[in-house]
């Protein structure tokens, strides 16, 4: 970096393409706005952005035209909720981000850098508000660019430690939903709709391919990129992720993690309860295991990365379970689904926004990070 470049550059004033670019390509210079809400309006009115909003939306608001009949009691139904149950739900869902910083600061540990699980929380969020007005799960490549902009850490490194993560976070959801399913519907499993069935075939399968994709990364990954005519930093790189990828989890360190994050979606699930327990419908009595099935089925669906916060996805997902599986009316399926999404996205919309301007970690403000000896890798396989 020459002395004429600030020695931070704001993150959000840039297309993510381009923060992808100075993660991994430092010596790139990009020209940043001073303005940071300026900065956050003007990716907001990127085509790309706005696409992904306004087709699930459109999709949305014809599926709610479609059956205004048996959604006209919906707003009422809401009215009548209990607050108290409701913020229950709330304080349920916001638990859970400390236990998620608290994790990626054991993972960060293993590969070599100890963060205190405040500050690993509040990049969590922040990046978590990105998620939620972003397509392809860009926020987790930002949560890595903001512990790169306010520490000397190896981003790339920093990345593989948030792949992991994510690995540990689809075995949960598979392996917790399917043992939900089966509490809540034993004896009746060869019973559920086809779309259900599909929705669980696709989530095995998409742990499997990760799984055989951690397999074959660990044994020939090396050996295939170095036998390939690529560029001396596209190795580095790849080192890099690695180290971050199977540095991040220990043998030792692994129940803990696992523990972690069985309580990272309980939380998950137990929001869902409230909201049906607020809303009080006898036709929608899902018990615990029940709010667990769908909630981690909607978990499920916004690991896709198709729309910012899984917008469209998610509720039709959510709906045709609650409607077709638990026999719950048009109407109060709606109402569970609003309720359930306006505090899993839309309260991080507004308070990630608050946190953002509030904290010094989009300006490069500095945190503490201390260097560790990473957990020894497993040796690699001869060449």
């Amino acid at each position: 970096m020459t002395e004429e470049q600030p020695q931070h550059r704001h993150p959000m004033g840039e297309p993510l393409e381009q923060e992808a670019e100075a993660l991994f390509h430092p010596e790139v210079p990009v020209e940043i706005p001073p303005s940071e809400q300026m900065s956050l309006v003007r990716r907001l009115r990127q085509p790309k952005t706005i696409l992904s909003f306004a087709v699930p939306v459109a999709i949305i608001v014809i599926a709610v035209f479609l059956n205004r009949q048996y959604l006209a009691d919906v707003p009422s139904e809401i009215s009548r909720a209990n607050p108290w149950l409701v913020l229950l739900a709330f304080a349920s869902y916001y638990i859970g981000f400390p236990f998620r910083g608290w994790r990626w600061t054991k993972l960060l540990n293993c590969a070599g850098y100890k963060v205190r699980i405040k500050d690993s929380t509040e990049i969590i969020f922040i990046s978590w508000l990105v998620n939620c007005i972003v397509p392809a799960k860009l926020g987790d490549l930002y949560r890595a660019y903001l512990l790169k902009l306010n520490s000397p850490v190896s981003a790339t490194r920093t990345l593989g430690t948030v792949f992991m993560e994510r690995i540990l976070d689809l075995i949960a959801i598979a392996s917790l939903g399917l043992l939900a399913g089966y509490w809540r519907f034993r004896g009746s499993l060869n019973d559920l709709p086809p779309q259900v069935q599909g929705i669980f075939a696709v989530g095995v399968i998409v742990v499997v391919l990760l799984i055989l994709a951690l397999v074959v990364m660990r044994n020939f990954g090396r050996r295939v990129i170095g036998a390939l005519p690529l560029p001396h930093r596209v190795v580095d790189f790849y080192d890099r992720f690695e180290e971050g990828v199977f540095g991040s989890v220990g043998v030792r360190g692994l129940p803990a993690l696992g523990l972690l994050t069985i309580i990272i979606w309980m939380t998950e699930a137990f929001r869902l309860y409230f909201v049906v327990l607020a809303l009080g419908f006898k036709d929608a009595d899902l018990g615990l295991s029940g709010a667990m099935f769908v909630a981690l089925i909607g978990s499920l669906l916004t690991a896709l990365p198709l729309t910012p916060g899984g917008l469209g996805v998610v509720e039709g997902g959510m709906g045709l379970v609650l409607t077709t599986v638990f026999k719950a009316s048009y109407g109060h399926a709606a109402a569970i689904v609003l309720i359930d999404r306006t505090i899993s996205v839309f309260t991080v919309v507004v308070l990630g926004a608050i946190v953002y301007v509030i904290s010094s970690k989009p300006r490069g403000g500095g945190m503490q990070v201390q260097e560790v000896p990473p957990s020894p890798a497993p040796a690699q396989p001869s060449t």
